[in-house]
């Protein structure tokens, strides 16, 4: 045994020199409490709003109590048997539902609480009120809930937009881009669901289809058949995917490989150029921003390797799956990003914490002088299987040569 080795297991054992342990306890600990204060946060609302504030019968307050606890105390062995090693479809079902459960009881809540006030210092409502607002509360989320899953598993609408674009040559104008974004094959097994979403996708006379990444929780061996009818995808140009963040839990280079397979074009830091009626288009494709904390080899966003000999006097169409990538993109003068990631906030008001994070939440913007951006509010879902106010979409592009 070697010198370093004895003394730095000696000091160990000491409990003197184990600092590293000492700091992976302590973040370990931190997190338990930020969890634990997260799921405190998110019942304690629907705990008094519904139950404990609205002067129900005693057996009423201690079954509701009964049920926030024992979702507390059971949340977080089924996101870890879910989403960690293990990989359980069944226990991911039953997380990422009750978390879409009490995320709308606990929003509706808080309105329902704030309503409470309102109405008491207005003296509406009398000795009922509390009642009344509780099974308000309950009827409004119930709703929501409802509808909300309708929302998320039906196949989307198609949303059409023209975008103009300056540089587009005359024999482009016209050219039609479908966008696929999110599709989140997971859990739930949506492969009927996936081969409808093509019948639409091909029902839009794509000239090129793009999917901006995530497509799916899982590896590509898990997600085979819910993936397989992208394969079907019909494009008289081009159908390109560059990867989302999520395929960087789920074996990023297999997917890109999984996409190759099915006759797409993977543009990892890479374009092809289109072209019709003698003018081109360069279609170019970046990883997502967190593949360099991967650990992946070669994997990362770099947009100079994407448009490494490309003609800078050709007008571009980035695929970068976060909108936060478009300061890089209006920098090198790129003409228009698609992008998806913010599902639109997927389940109200989660938009509002999106937004923090993200430049725009959905829709067409602009950056700069000459890009574009259009964020797309997704194809699928992830986690929670509800979508309120921020549906889903398949999303028609109609690059215009003029301007507007």
């Amino acid at each position: 045994m070697a010198v370093g080795e004895s003394t730095e297991s000696g000091a160990a054992d000491a409990g003197v020199a184990a600092p590293g342990g000492r700091r992976g306890r302590r973040s370990a600990v931190r997190r338990l409490g930020v969890l634990v204060l997260v799921l405190v946060v998110l019942c304690l609302p629907p705990w008094w709003t519904v139950f404990a504030g609205a002067g129900w019968p005693l057996p009423v307050v201690l079954g509701g109590t009964a049920v926030l606890a024992a979702w507390m105390l059971s949340f977080p062995f089924l996101m870890i048997a879910g989403h960690g090693a293990r990989q359980s479809d069944r226990a991911a079902r039953v997380a990422d539902t009750s978390l879409g459960v009490v995320w709308v009881l606990f929003t509706w809540s808080v309105l329902g609480a704030l309503a409470d006030l309102v109405l008491g210092g207005l003296d509406v409502g009398g000795a009922d009120r509390a009642r009344a607002v509780a099974v308000a509360v309950a009827v409004v989320s119930a709703g929501l809930l409802g509808w909300g899953h309708h929302e998320a598993m039906r196949v989307p609408r198609v949303r059409r937009l023209d975008v103009h674009l300056p540089r587009l040559g005359a024999g482009l104008d016209g050219t039609r881009v479908v966008v696929l974004a999110d599709t989140h094959y997971g859990p739930i097994d949506r492969a009927h669901w996936s081969a409808r979403v093509t019948e639409v996708v091909n029902g839009l006379d794509a000239d090129v289809v793009v999917h901006a990444g995530d497509i799916a929780d899982g590896t590509p061996a898990r997600r085979r058949e819910q993936s397989a009818p992208l394969g079907a995808v019909r494009a008289r140009l081009a159908r390109v995917y560059v990867t989302g963040n999520h395929e960087y839990g789920s074996e990023a280079q297999g997917w890109l490989d999984r996409m190759a397979d099915l006759g797409w074009e993977p543009l990892h830091n890479r374009h092809v150029v289109v072209e019709r009626g003698g003018d081109a288009l360069v279609l170019a494709g970046v990883d997502d921003v967190t593949a360099a904390s991967s650990g992946l080899a070669g994997h990362r966003a770099n947009l100079l390797g994407a448009l490494a000999g490309a003609d800078p006097d050709q007008p571009v169409l980035l695929v970068a799956h976060q909108p936060k990538y478009v300061p890089q993109a209006a920098a090198a003068g790129i003409d228009l990003q698609v992008s998806g990631h913010t599902h639109g906030g997927q389940i109200w008001p989660f938009n509002l914490l999106v937004r923090i994070d993200q430049p725009v939440v959905h829709g067409l913007s602009r950056h700069g002088e000459r890009t574009q951006l259009y964020t797309s509010r997704g194809t699928g879902f992830w986690g929670p299987p509800f979508r309120v106010f921020a549906p889903s979409e398949i999303t028609l592009l109609t690059l215009r040569a003029t301007t507007g």
